[in-house]
């Protein structure tokens, strides 16, 4: 067995099971804490975030960013358009596809949904990054995520 600073094979599975583990219960907590004080769920949270943040985005956009399917995103964007948060809209350069916009209470819920979402983020995992061991995870989760998005390791293909 391979000492945990080496990198070895059940370190490298011990780290895969604890980065999973930690991101489904931080999803979960969110997930539940959303629900609790704006009625979403973490996911329609990341949807409207991003489409606040890229104005005329489009499904397939959303799809890339989150690694999912363009199905699973569609029906997503449906979700959003039922609750009146977000709107289709025709694209002018592309009419095979639409862009998609936040409606004024799309734009409202997610601004209140982010403080919720920072504040559960800080009191979760807050204490756990600080100081310079912390800026080191931080440091390796980003060059992870760069390297398997550069390669489009785990993009779905529909």
């Amino acid at each position: 067995m391979a000492s945990k600073s080496t990198g070895g094979t059940e370190d490298l599975l011990s780290f895969f099971a604890d980065l999973v583990r930690c991101e489904t219960r931080l999803y979960n907590a969110l997930n539940d804490r959303l629900r609790d004080r704006h009625g979403i769920v973490t996911s329609q949270f990341e949807f409207l975030r991003y489409l606040r943040d890229h104005p005329g985005a489009r499904v397939a956009d959303l799809a890339a960013e989150f690694a999912i399917g363009i199905g699973a995103t569609s029906k997503g964007v449906d979700r959003l358009e039922r609750q009146g948060w977000a709107v289709r809209q025709p694209n002018p350069s592309d009419r095979r596809s639409s862009l998609l916009a936040l409606t004024d209470d799309g734009s409202q819920l997610v601004d209140a949904a982010e403080a919720t979402v920072a504040d559960a983020l800080a009191e979760l995992i807050g204490g756990a990054l600080d100081g310079p061991s912390g800026a080191a995870v931080l440091l390796a989760i980003s060059k992870l995520r760069s390297a398997l998005e550069r390669d489009q390791t785990g993009t779905p293909t529909g």
